[in-house]
């Protein structure tokens, strides 16, 4: 089972820049959109109903702003719209879907540089994501959490690390969170696939980043340890452009 994550910036955008033909080409079992840009009420048909997969989406309140899709061939037992807490579930960012054999959660993280209120804001949410995914295991769920992280773990995860030390993104609090929820039982499953290689994730539309490959690698699938078993394979498609993102494939074995 071929799982995708993907930062699209802009979900109609994407769609003018051969979406449906990649999507008709690589074929995932399940897609998981991070920054649809979307409101329910523009959201186009093409994009909702895509041949072959159920679709599903969490709008944010403020227009044009955040917003997650999945895409799946498998129909899901469930699906819930956030987490419960109002101040992170109206932005958007978070579309869970139960299946037979694993919990997913596709969800696009904060960015924390716009102010210090932000940053609070981001690490509040951090910390809510990880008392949720702590109740799923604990209640015997396997889970695969995916999505733009907005973090750079460590200095093999990004271009220019001393230079980017105190920007969000790459704090010093940021990255003790992953190592945080890493300690309580998850695991990057591309750094466990590919424990020395140099690939990003995303790269700043200025200063020819992308040419350069001055990236950052902050997104990513996590899956409970419970779910290790399960890991055939992890990869970042760096050749896939369109956004400033490109996708995340986590290959599962069940």
């Amino acid at each position: 089972m071929k799982i995708y994550s993907w930062n699209v910036n802009g979900l109609r955008a994407i769609a003018k820049k051969n979406f449906f033909q990649w999507v008709n080409e690589e074929s995932p079992d399940i897609l998981c959109i991070q920054e649809t840009k979307l409101q329910e009420n523009n959201l186009d048909i093409n994009l909702k109903n895509i041949d072959g997969y159920n679709s599903y989406f969490s709008f944010a309140e403020k227009k044009g702003y955040s917003g997650v899709a999945i895409y799946t061939k498998i129909k899901p037992i469930s699906v819930e719209h956030g987490i419960g807490i109002n101040i992170f579930d109206n932005e958007g960012r978070i579309l869970i879907l139960e299946f037979d054999k694993f919990t997913l959660l596709n969800i696009y993280f904060p960015n924390g540089q716009m102010s210090d209120d932000r940053l609070n804001y981001k690490m509040e949410f951090l910390d809510a994501i990880l008392t949720y995914c702590n109740k799923l295991v604990c209640s015997g769920k396997k889970i695969l959490i995916c999505g733009d992280y907005n973090i750079a773990h460590n200095e093999i995860d990004i271009k220019n690390p001393k230079s980017n030390s105190k920007k969000s993104g790459f704090l010093p609090i940021e990255r003790h969170w992953i190592d945080n929820f890493i300690s309580n039982g998850y695991t990057d499953t591309f750094r466990f696939k590919n424990p020395d290689k140099v690939e990003y994730s995303w790269w700043s539309y200025r200063f020819k980043a992308r040419e350069r490959n001055a990236g950052w690698r902050i997104d990513y699938h996590f899956v409970s340890n419970n779910m290790m078993d399960n890991v055939e394979d992890a990869t970042i498609l760096t050749d896939v452009t369109g956004s400033d993102h490109c996708p995340i494939m986590v290959d599962l074995k069940f």
